[in-house]
């Protein structure tokens, strides 16, 4: 159409006659994708790098910071994997229903909702991260798709621990190895069961592929890993590749034998949980730790790192875990109080903990698509091995409301509010939505009292005091499909 032009990876070869044109790359690569646009871009130089961001409407507003933090990432990433394909990019607005982001070669393809004033950092990170894993080389076929969309989504937690440092990026792990322990009935290698966008797809290549590197990562040290990363991107470009080929390159640079690590976490869905014994012996020089690390897998074999806080400086021992039970001794100046296994969270386990955290993740999941009954299901494992959740509980509550079972509903933002509080934002949620059913069932006055104790709180989590002050001055009206 008249005044629109299109956009595709490779190089423009106009049509004779001006009513076609056709796009050559001299590299293997998916190709195709393509987008229609209109005026002129917004053209940012950052970090050594141009970017052409072609967004619409309000939105071209937004242009300037996305172009900047596109720069920046870009050259972060190429630090981490070298050389890219592309040194520039353009980002494509698409429009709402849109996927958030889609990576071409050269193009990023950014969604309406998406393309906020902030620029989304995980998008960016995970995007132009497929330039490399993706476009530049790819999985042979689909049970090797970790490869890929586990690079990806951790690349989003090396970008956030390079602006923040390692410690910030300590809950992402625990969030990331939470949603990676959702799927327990196949391996990674048979990724290809699963449909492609469901959320047991993206569970399991992009969730726990990012756990088997950052795994990785710990077996291999931090200097072998980055070297094995930059190593990948050479080798392996412009072909397919597989998982085997991945532990190979591995163990040429780390000089060890990675055979097990590999079947454990991409073979096998099962995960350990640790379970610890010891004594504490004094000794010429001070004292002594000896004790037991117990756990159900035969096949298991991974280094954990064991922490033993005294009255001094903590001390901190490898200790290769070796099939149900593996014993240790450590020798200390200072006397010891605890002992703590795994102490940064570096190996994908289980705990009590993180047992509610993924039973309650597998009830958010059945809640988005409207399996309400599975979610509460879900939601009440969490509480049979943590009764005082006031996550679950509150997740129970959100159930209810949605089902229109408002009595139930109550009861469960009650107990929320009654149990261990964690996380913090429950508490005020909690007195709003108690507030929002006590108007619907017409009890105006104990609505207001829920609406004020929600404001004395505070805790302004997704808006909650705006929605608290909002209630307070206009009853909550029941929507029509409740």
């Amino acid at each position: 159409p008249a005044g629109f032009r299109v956009l595709s990876s490779g190089v423009a070869v106009p049509a004779a006659g001006g009513q076609g044109i056709t796009f050559k790359s001299t590299t293997p690569g998916f190709y195709g994708s393509l987008a229609l646009v209109q005026g002129e871009p917004r053209r940012v130089e950052s970090e050594g790098s141009v970017t052409e961001v072609w967004f619409r409407g309000e939105r071209q507003a937004n242009a300037q910071a996305w172009g900047e933090e596109t720069g920046r990432v870009m050259a972060y990433l190429t630090s981490v994997f070298g050389v890219p394909p592309y040194r520039s990019l353009t980002l494509v607005e698409t429009g709402e229903g849109a996927p958030n982001g889609y990576a071409a070669p050269g193009i990023l393809f950014i969604s309406t909702s998406a393309a906020g004033a902030k620029p989304n950092l995980r998008l960016l990170a995970n995007q132009i991260t497929r330039q490399w894993y993706g476009i530049l080389f790819s999985p042979a076929h689909r049970n090797h798709i970790w490869i890929t969309n586990g690079m990806a989504r951790y690349a989003e937690i090396l970008y956030l621990e390079h602006l923040n440092g390692a410690q910030a990026v300590e809950p992402e792990i625990r969030d990331l190895y939470v949603d990676a322990l959702t799927v327990t009935d196949a391996p990674v290698r048979q990724a290809a069961r699963f449909e492609d966008y469901s959320p047991e797809f993206f569970a399991i290549t992009g969730s726990k592929g990012a756990a088997v590197y950052h795994m990785l990562r710990w077996v291999i040290g931090d200097q072998a890993f980055f070297k094995f990363l930059k190593a990948a991107t050479d080798q392996f470009a412009n072909r397919s590749v597989t998982t085997d080929d991945v532990r190979r390159l591995a163990e040429s640079i780390s000089g060890e034998n990675l055979q097990g690590f590999f079947i454990q976490w991409l073979e096998s869905t099962d995960a350990p949980e640790f379970r610890l014994k010891y004594t504490i012996y004094r000794t010429q020089k001070g004292f002594r730790v000896m004790g037991t690390i117990q756990q159900d897998l035969d096949t298991f074999r991974m280094p954990v790192e064991l922490k033993i806080e005294t009255e001094g400086n903590p001390e901190f021992q490898r200790v290769i875990v070796v099939g149900p039970s593996t014993d240790f001794s450590v020798d200390t100046f200072g006397k010891p109080r605890k002992v703590i296994i795994d102490p940064n969270g570096r190996v994908l386990r289980f705990s009590r903990d993180m047992r509610v955290a993924v039973a309650i993740r597998r009830g958010e999941q059945f809640a988005e698509i409207g399996q309400y009954n599975d979610a509460l299901k879900e939601y009440q494992k969490a509480l049979e091995v943590n009764p005082i959740s006031s996550l679950a509980h509150y997740r129970v509550g959100e159930v209810f409301f949605l089902m229109g079972n408002y009595q139930s509903a109550a009861n469960s933002f009650r107990e929320a509010l009654n149990g261990d509080q964690e996380p913090s934002w429950t508490v005020v949620w909690s007195h709003i939505n108690l507030g929002k059913i006590f108007d619907i069932t017409q009890q105006r006055d104990r609505a207001r009292n829920e609406y004020q104790q929600a404001l004395r709180t505070k805790d302004n989590t997704q808006g909650a005091l705006e929605e608290a002050a909002k209630y307070l001055q206009e009853p909550y009206q029941r929507k029509e499909n409740q």
